[in-house]
């Protein structure tokens, strides 16, 4: 049986067909990116502190005094909680007594909040906190809103594979895309904290599940050397550019019913895009479907203007299909040897700490002084040198030193900013972005150094434990934000110290640069310290091609 790739070289690897499909499914992953950050802005929580109603009938003194002082990373700050008791206040007043000079305040009983809360408009006119103060007692559920729509991802990360398979990389692009705009559209609509949180967790399932078949999609649909950039650059790249599109929409949409129906819109122009997008030739030729693919590839040709071959694809293209069926592999083969077991929980544990690092970075970003606009925008911005340098690192440095390199960067940075004086506020936001540098190269290499590791009847079972257990690194990230409020260091000290323990623990996983993909469990290579019997060093002369073609259908992030 000849290979896919032969059988279509033909048609060249970057001709208008490939250049086509390479700019508008990577286009397609633009909302990804605003709406996979999207709730940093919709569920900001401004400054805000107990309503003081007029009926209170206070004397501007009293008025002035009838918020107790707290202490916040070494700051006095006015109590977001608490207010002095205004019956005893209105008696005060009444009496003509003068706070600190006939009354000592701070003697003055202490009650909740019971008239609502005062918040300040000045960035944010309308979140989904001030829309049903969730705050103070309610507070569990800014975190929860958070991590229900990564609970979402986690959702959709399960089962998008699963309905690619059964009903094609196209429909279920573009049902996803359907599910992701059409319940966002509903989701403007909210009327409580709970129909918003339902409807953000089914978004999240439309929203991984629409990114991950526009990779797969592109990924069979592309040539080698198209597939390689599609992979490692385009489709990251793109991510970024819509999260960097995010800030600017926030910056002029103050509100937040407005900024979402704002990010949602774009979803429908992705619409015609029905009519121009195929279906992965590969994905049919799997299915039995010979004389569709084969359409699909001399209507490419034609694009391409390249002559086609009377015969494209035969009958041993079926029957190949069917002879790679016949043995099948569990999730226990994960676990099948004491050195895969080992390689299994390692990569558990490297993805589960990148997700909390690149995600608790990134959400954090209103807790970081200045503008939290500029902030999320220059987060982002460091995102496209980031996947540029993994991209090199890759082709270029041993995978065990490049990412031991990259978590070690970022952890000791996020670990360094406790360091920096309070009033050095740029240089806290640089360090910052350095850190987010070094956890998003990581991220992105995380794929590649996976798909590596484990052999060819394993592999697609090896990447998806490691990015499901990225996605629950994702729903724990909230409630690493969630403690910035309180300490806006202990966040940083968490993330930096769980980069930096699993960046000196990388060094134990087995090398994979220069060596030929593993095709059964016997060619697993050993685990750094686990025998003492060194695999031979067969150098493979195209590294690069290994890791290109090693890159198969899995998506790089949210």
């Amino acid at each position: 049986m000849r290979d896919y790739d032969e059988a279509t070289s033909f048609l060249g690897d970057w001709g208008p067909f490939q250049l086509t499909i390479f700019f508008l499914l990577s286009a397609s992953t633009i909302p990804n990116g605003f709406n996979g950050m999207s709730v940093m802005f919709l569920a900001a929580t401004p400054e805000h502190r107990c309503l003081v109603p007029d009926s209170a009938n206070l004397s501007q003194a009293w008025k002035n005094v009838s918020i107790p002082w707290e202490e916040k990373d070494g700051q006095p700050v006015e109590s977001r909680c608490w207010r002095y008791r205004l019956d005893t206040l209105r008696n005060y007043s009444a009496l003509g007594l003068l706070p600190g000079v006939d009354v000592n305040v701070e003697d003055i009983e202490k009650e909740k909040c019971l008239d609502g809360w005062r918040y300040d408009r000045d960035l944010y006119h309308s979140t989904v906190i001030t829309e049903w103060d969730i705050v103070c007692d309610n507070d569990w559920k800014g975190p929860l809103t958070t991590s229900l729509f990564f609970a979402g991802v986690l959702t959709g990360s399960f089962i998008s594979g699963q309905l690619s398979d059964s009903f094609g990389r196209k429909k279920v692009l573009f049902g996803t895309m359907a599910v992701q705009t059409g319940f966002s559209i509903i989701q403007v609509f909210s009327i409580s904290w709970e129909m918003f949180t339902i409807l953000f967790l089914i978004v999240g399932m439309g929203q991984i599940s629409n990114y991950v078949a526009a990779f797969i999609l592109g990924s069979e649909i592309l040539g080698k050397s198209a597939r390689i950039i599609f992979s490692t650059l385009g489709i990251c790249i793109f991510f970024a550019v819509g999260y960097m599109i995010l800030p600017l929409f926030a910056y002029f949409l103050r509100d937040w019913r407005t900024l979402l129906m704002a990010l949602t819109v774009p979803g429908l122009l992705c619409v015609p895009l029905w009519w121009i997008i195929p279906e992965s030739p590969q994905w049919l030729i799997s299915q039995g479907r010979i004389e569709e693919a084969e359409a699909i590839i001399r209507k490419a040709a034609k694009q391409n203007k390249m002559s086609v071959p009377a015969i494209i694809f035969g009958t041993a293209e079926l029957d190949g299909t069917k002879q790679r069926q016949i043995r099948r592999y569990t999730f226990l083969d994960l676990l099948k040897t004491s050195n895969i077991a080992i390689i299994t929980v390692l990569t558990i544990f490297f993805w589960l700490t990148v997700s909390i690092g690149y995600f608790g970075v990134s959400l954090n970003t209103p807790n970081l002084h200045g503008d939290p606009f500029l902030n999320c925008f220059l987060l982002a911005a460091i995102e496209v040198p980031s996947y540029i340098i993994a991209w090199l690192l890759l082709r270029h440095v041993p995978r065990r030193f490049s990412m031991c390199g990259t978590m070690l960067l970022g952890g000791v940075v996020l670990l360094l900013i406790q360091l920096v004086p309070q009033s050095l506020h740029i240089l806290s936001t640089v360090m910052v972005m350095v850190g987010k540098f070094g956890v998003t190269a990581a991220f992105s290499m995380a794929y590649v150094y996976t798909a590596e590791l484990y052999p060819t009847v394993i592999r697609n079972m090896g990447v998806g434990i490691g990015s499901m257990s990225s996605r629950v690194g994702s729903v724990i990230s909230p409630y690493f934000v969630y403690l910035g409020a309180y300490n806006r260091l202990l966040p940083y000290i968490l993330m930096g110290s769980m980069t930096v323990i699993m960046g000196v623990l990388v060094l134990f996983f087995p090398e994979t640069y220069g060596r030929p993909l593993p095709e059964n469990l016997d060619q697993t290579q050993n685990v750094k310290g686990l025998c003492c019997k060194k695999n031979s060093h067969n150098k493979f002369h195209e590294n690069s091609d290994n890791l290109k073609n090693g890159i198969i259908l899995i998506t790089t992030k949210l």
